[in-house]
């Protein structure tokens, strides 16, 4: 199956990361969903490809709505075949002993039961669907391998992301589904940057942290989501070649 006959679900894309892999995957001819919560910035993200694209406003924490979302792609391009499960925040930064209730739960909600929900519903349609299949690729984050100073509950998230992706791809592999996961670095996004400018290290020192172009990381997934489903890279580490990741606990 080419490019132009794919279909692709982008969660979070109505900025950062989320916008820069739609479109990557608008120009490379999918027809693509945009999911998120505003439909403002998805209609913005969508700009230059409407023809292509179907404009989907979805809280991710919320079930009926993520169905609502799948059932309308499948209505309008007739399956799925590649999920970037990418929604999701960063949540307050403190201290654990610190740390609210609620925004624990806005986190794990978020970052953690929404892509969940959203990777459910991909694993059904792939089921179902003739051609048999598809991909599932997890925005994981370097968090995900060594975790933040005062930010437990996004570390906690993106660890648990890690046994999303692995039992995606031991349940899936018997009817061709494919989970990959990429672990980013300080992609240059608006919710990145307010992290690591003048960002707290295991040391105690503050550091403002290199940063990648979001370019890159859509490169990366382009890449990912290129791949025939019979290979998968099944986690990829991407990030800025000096930041404090490698020693950083």
């Amino acid at each position: 199956m080419n490019e132009d006959s794919r279909v692709a679900i982008v969660t979070g894309a109505g900025s950062g990361i989320g916008r820069a892999v739609a479109r990557a995957l608008l120009g490379a001819g999918y027809r693509v969903a945009l999911v998120g919560l505003g439909e403002e910035t998805l209609v913005a993200s969508l700009a230059g490809y409407e023809p292509q694209g179907l404009v989907a406003p979805t809280d991710v924490r919320h079930e009926a709505e993520v169905r609502q979302a799948f059932k309308r792609t499948c209505e309008e391009f007739g399956r799925v075949d590649l999920l970037f499960n990418n929604a999701g925040v960063f949540g307050q930064s403190a201290p654990i002993e610190d740390m609210p209730l609620e925004q624990w739960k806005l986190v794990i909600d978020t970052n953690l039961t929404g892509a969940f929900l959203c990777a459910r519903e991909a694993v059904r349609v792939m089921k179902q669907q003739r051609p048999q299949g598809g991909r599932i690729i997890n925005n994981g984050s370097v968090s995900a391998q060594v975790p933040r100073p005062r930010a437990v509950a996004y570390s906690a998230s993106k660890h648990a992301i890690t046994g999303l992706t692995k039992t995606i791809s031991l349940e899936g592999r018997a009817y061709g589904i494919a989970c990959s996961q990429i672990d980013i670095g300080n992609a240059a996004t608006e919710l990145l940057n307010a992290v690591v400018k003048d960002a707290l290290q295991a040391n105690g020192s503050v550091l403002d942290e290199p940063r990648i172009d979001v370019r890159h990381v859509s490169d990366a997934v382009l890449y990912m989501a290129s791949l025939p489903l019979e290979a998968n890279v099944q986690f990829m580490t991407l990030m800025a070649t000096n930041m404090p990741l490698v020693g950083r606990g």
